[in-house]
């Protein structure tokens, strides 16, 4: 069984930082995009930023220049640095990765259970 298990969220006040860390586990040949999303109340889940096996990446305007998203490959983790938190950045944050579990196997998404992330201002 595939687990991707996310940690680091909590409260931080506005203009704070906090560092998300997302590792997968399991049985696990490949791992392909790495992404973040994220879901406030009464919001549909968007996509924060997201990093490619070759480790391009893309971000939402609403967090460009604020947040940066990196891999370790060793580790089979992903993790998103957030600085300058808004209040708006509160939402529940979602790791996301396409895997394989073998060679034959095709790649698919693999979801984390989340991890709540408030911002007070």
């Amino acid at each position: 069984q595939v687990q991707l298990v996310e940690s680091g969220g909590g409260l931080v006040q506005a203009g704070g930082s906090l560092r998300l860390s997302c590792a997968a586990s399991g049985k696990i040949f490949s791992i392909n995009a790495m992404n973040w999303y994220r879901q406030a109340p009464g919001n549909k889940r968007e996509l924060v930023a997201g990093i490619s096996r070759g480790g391009t990446t893309n971000y939402a305007d609403s967090v460009k220049g604020r947040f940066a998203i990196s891999r370790d490959d060793g580790k089979n983790t992903v993790y998103l640095q957030m600085n300058s938190l808004k209040s708006e950045d509160t939402a529940v944050y979602y790791c996301n990765a396409g895997l394989k579990i073998n060679i034959m196997a095709p790649f698919r998404d693999y979801w984390g259970p989340g991890t709540q992330v408030t911002v007070s201002s």
